[in-house]
């Protein structure tokens, strides 16, 4: 088994996550760390600390470095995975993605791969789980993405996410993967869920993967984050993007409609009754998801108790304002195709084609 993990500057919880990653319950996996430049200051870190962790822990690992350089045909995470791919030894049968920013429990990797015992499960995937800081960005941030990470389930409509999934190798080659679906894109996840559903295959959503994930930041870089992620649903999955658009469309305009009949002369006290029960019953939805969020958080993260007894409450707080920008997100992606991701600004021009504007100096 040969663990593939990209990554990209030295993020707030490396250390700790790096450590994490080193030491699975998992037999003697190989570990497969990528850069796209040596200037990263990731490649110096890595290269170090891997060194330490051989000459104390000289087993159960084989660990390497890989740095990839540049492509101007596909964003650079995709080409650290490519690079990856070819680095890992042959005697790999599952291969394993994570992302560096992730931050994994002891039986994370043996519960991602077990799934794929099934033969009819092609990916086994998780997911994040934002994790709310003490700025207010994270903690949107976190009531945000949490309402995306309740809609995978045991059902066929999952997708595979890019930072905890894994497959079988003899799978990656049959799908064509890196020749077809990684070749010219910046999502590494939505081409795997495309090219298991093109191929008939299943992804199967493993609870136990949820990841937690904390990243502090100003609202406005959140926002950005936000776009980005709605502009690649629009590219990558057009159907999703157009579902979204009209469900959150119509959430917003019917609340708007009902706060401004509620003033309305012509409105009769039964009819603002109705409305106003209306309005507080959706409202009250909201909350018990989020409030629902809040505990589901709690059992699966207890060793966050600190954060979560301080923040866990803006799961269900800020749930009311999340349609809203989500509907700001879905709007601004039709006017968009172009998105930066650390340091590099794309202009997506379809889901095979991408252009390479420029990259800004680390």
């Amino acid at each position: 088994m040969a663990l593939i993990i990209p990554c990209k500057g030295l993020g707030q919880d490396l250390q700790s996550n790096l450590t994490r990653f080193l030491t699975q319950d998992y037999p003697g996996y190989e570990l497969v760390f990528v850069v796209a430049s040596e200037e990263d200051p990731a490649h110096c870190y890595l290269l170090d600390r891997l060194k330490t962790w051989a000459h104390n822990f000289p087993e159960p690992h084989a660990t390497s470095v890989v740095v990839a350089g540049h492509s101007e045909v596909r964003g650079e995470k995709v080409n650290n995975l490519l690079h990856g791919l070819r680095a890992v030894s042959r005697r790999a049968e599952v291969l394993v993605f994570a992302d560096a920013d992730a931050r994994p429990k002891g039986d994370w990797l043996r519960s991602l791969v077990s799934p794929l015992a099934d033969s009819s499960v092609t990916v086994s995937t998780g997911f994040r789980w934002y994790l709310p800081g003490s700025s207010f960005g994270s903690q949107f941030r976190a009531a945000w993405d949490t309402s995306i990470a309740t809609m995978l389930g045991e059902h066929d409509h999952n997708f595979a996410w890019g930072g905890s999934m894994a497959l079988r190798a003899k799978d990656v080659e049959g799908l064509r993967l890196a020749e077809r679906y990684w070749a010219h894109t910046v999502s590494d996840d939505y081409a795997v869920t495309r090219a298991v559903r093109d191929a008939g295959g299943r992804i199967r959503f493993e609870p136990r993967c949820l990841l937690a994930s904390r990243e502090e930041s100003s609202f406005r870089d959140f926002v950005r984050w936000a776009n980005r992620q709605i502009v690649i649903t629009r590219v990558y999955a057009a159907h999703l993007w157009s579902l979204g658009l009209a469900s959150h469309g119509l959430y917003c305009a019917t609340f708007l409609l009902g706060l401004l009949l509620l003033p309305y002369p012509g409105s009769s006290a039964q009819g603002r009754l109705t409305i106003t029960v209306l309005l507080l019953f959706v409202l009250s939805l909201g909350l018990a998801k989020g409030r629902l969020r809040s505990v589901l958080a709690a059992e699966l993260f207890p060793e966050e108790n600190a954060t979560l007894k301080g923040y866990g409450c803006r799961y269900w707080q800020l749930t009311p304002l999340v349609p809203w920008l989500m509907f700001y997100n879905f709007v601004m992606a039709s006017f968009t195709r172009r998105i930066e991701w650390c340091g590099t600004h794309y202009i997506l021009k379809s889901r095979n084609e991408v252009e390479v504007v420029r990259r800004d100096s680390t």
